[in-house]
């Protein structure tokens, strides 16, 4: 085999992944955020989760693309780690749809799809067709570069010492499926290297008896992107990518043992499959009869397993033991079926409005630790508690508008105006608590320095800033009168502190003792939090007007 005969194959590898992808994305597009609401709404069991799984993967033609939206979903709590199960199920069945796709002989019409497609998404302007134009662009380039790949392979039909080292993996098949894992995790696609294997077999360089071990080995190699992706993740996220690992390992166990007990088995498969094809009048040929074992080899895996997903979730827990507490990004409270009786309403929704308060105030104290201490590790989870923030202000404000046009006297209504004004001084304490964090960024990446006074400093605001929050909270929990007058008196003290330290930057950077990078970044964070302080000061005004 020649240096250009390796490129060349590789360029068709090139040509393949990059068609695929163009392909799913042009389809992911199209499709939009229905495909997340979809998932989200029809895994409400494991055989829902198997059927989502498997038609939302055929669609985007990634497992991949699927198993990070099912992360997603389990990070939200939206989805329990056994539903996730069930959709990574279905997306080992999905994906055998490129397989199928690419057992037809359809390299003749890749360079007019490549023309169509070309002309659709570099000419047209409607969104609509660009996205058309994506998938037809992709579905060009997939099939050229099996064409590519199978030209490239072609003379090695004639070489016997080619022939000779696969024969080995026909007699010895966990050599296979070695070879089948690893060229898999290396170009990151399953369907690649069944688009390797089916031009192979094409062209005569390979049998099928051979391909199956490697088509087993696809499906244990295609987990190592996931596993990878998810290090220093949460929890929740390597639970999940261990169990693509696990689910694929333990079937491809089951087959291989099949293989050696069952003497000739992939001679009964193969005619098997031809007895099919010729029960309905088709002609089978050795493509054909790649992509369907790889179809059934999953299918069958579901099968067996989907009665144990509750044995393979309780596995992946005692793998990666440990326990997380499940971030619920949407409203817990909040029912609309109270509406009706306003009293209750209000009350659900001060209970969501002290959710919100709660996480506003852990995102303070983080974006000081994440300033102060360099606490990369609590960014992520800072960004997920500043989503649910937003998603509750969305959600509270909403409920609060269909509350406000059921009948109600002058007090709850005086309340529920109230509550509006809450909302919005709640997000805005996380906006600020956003703000840090970005400053904080910006200082660990360009490692600006700050002088032990300025630190000082910078934690006395913080320590005052988080009292006041505290006491807020309070105020809003129990209405409190003496409390939020309590809050009103450290919100003055913020304001006292936040002058007497700008003054004495000021006087720092008049003696050259501040580095004006710094000095910007200092000023920065003591105005977001003098505003924090404010906007807990509006709650504690607006909780006395409230029980006054």
């Amino acid at each position: 085999m020649s240096y250009y005969m390796i490129l060349e194959l590789l360029g068709g590898v090139g040509l393949f992944i990059y068609g695929m992808r163009q392909m799913g994305e042009g389809l992911q597009k199209t499709a939009g955020d229905k495909l997340q609401r979809f998932i989200e709404l029809l895994t409400s069991n494991p055989l829902a989760g198997v059927l989502v799984g498997a038609g939302v993967t055929a669609i985007i033609q990634s497992s991949s693309a699927t198993t990070i939206m099912t992360v997603g979903f389990v990070n939200a709590g939206l989805m329990t780690l056994r539903q996730a199960v069930g959709i990574i199920m279905g997306a080992n069945i999905g994906t055998t749809i490129t397989a199928q796709l690419i057992a037809f002989d359809l390299g003749g019409f890749s360079l007019p799809a490549i023309a169509i497609g070309a002309f659709l998404l570099f000419f047209t302007k409607q969104k609509r067709f660009k996205q058309l134009g994506q998938v037809i662009f992709g579905f060009g380039l997939l099939f050229l570069g099996m064409t590519v790949m199978q030209g490239s392979m072609a003379p090695l039909a004639d070489s016997e010492a080619f022939r000779e080292f696969f024969s080995t993996f026909g007699a010895i098949p966990i050599l296979g499926i070695l070879v089948g894992a690893m060229t898999t995790a290396l170009v990151q696609s399953s369907s690649a290297t069944i688009g390797i294997l089916i031009s192979l077999a094409s062209v005569g360089a390979i049998d099928f008896s051979v391909a199956i071990p490697i088509l087993l080995g696809d499906n244990i190699g295609t987990t190592f992107t996931a596993m990878l992706s998810s290090l220093g993740t949460k929890l929740s996220a390597r639970r999940t990518a261990m169990a693509h690992m696990v689910f694929n390992v333990l079937g491809t166990g089951v087959f291989i043992v099949v293989f050696y007990l069952v003497p000739g088995f992939s001679g009964y498969l193969e005619s098997f499959f031809q007895n099919i094809a010729e029960y309905f009048g088709h002609t089978w040929n050795v493509q054909r009869l790649i992509a369907n074992t790889h179809t059934a080899f999953n299918v069958t895996n579901t099968l067996i397993w989907f009665p144990f997903i509750a044995f393979l979730t309780n596995l992946v827990i005692r793998l990666i033991p440990g326990k997380e507490e499940i971030l619920h990004k949407g409203p817990i409270y909040l029912d609309e079926r109270m509406l009706k009786t306003p009293v209750v309403a209000l009350e659900q929704a001060h209970k969501e409005l002290l959710r919100m308060a709660d996480l506003a105030y852990v995102n303070v104290g983080d974006s000081r630790r994440i300033f102060m201490d360099e606490e990369e590790n609590l960014i992520d989870n800072f960004y997920e508690r500043e989503e649910a923030i937003d998603a509750l202000e969305t959600k509270i404000t909403d409920y609060l508008a269909k509350l406000s046009r059921q009948s109600m006297d002058e007090v709850y209504s005086a309340r529920l105006n109230n509550y509006f004004h809450l909302i919005n001084d709640i997000e805005r304490i996380g906006d600020h608590a956003e703000n840090i964090v970005e400053l904080a960024e910006y200082k660990m990446e360009n490692k600006l320095p700050f002088s032990d006074r300025a630190i000082g400093e910078l934690n006395n605001m913080f320590d005052r800033v988080m009292q006041t929050i505290d006491e807020g909270i309070k105020s809003l929990s129990t209405g409190d009168l003496a409390t939020a007058v309590k809050v009103l008196r450290f919100e003055d003290e913020v304001d006292d502190l936040e002058n007497e330290y700008r003054e004495n930057h000021i006087q720092r950077l008049n003696e050259g003792l501040c580095y004006p990078g710094s000095g910007i970044v200092f000023v920065d964070i003591l105005s977001n939090l003098e505003r924090i302080g404010d906007h807990v000061s509006n709650i504690a005004k607006i909780m006395l007007k409230d029980r006054s």
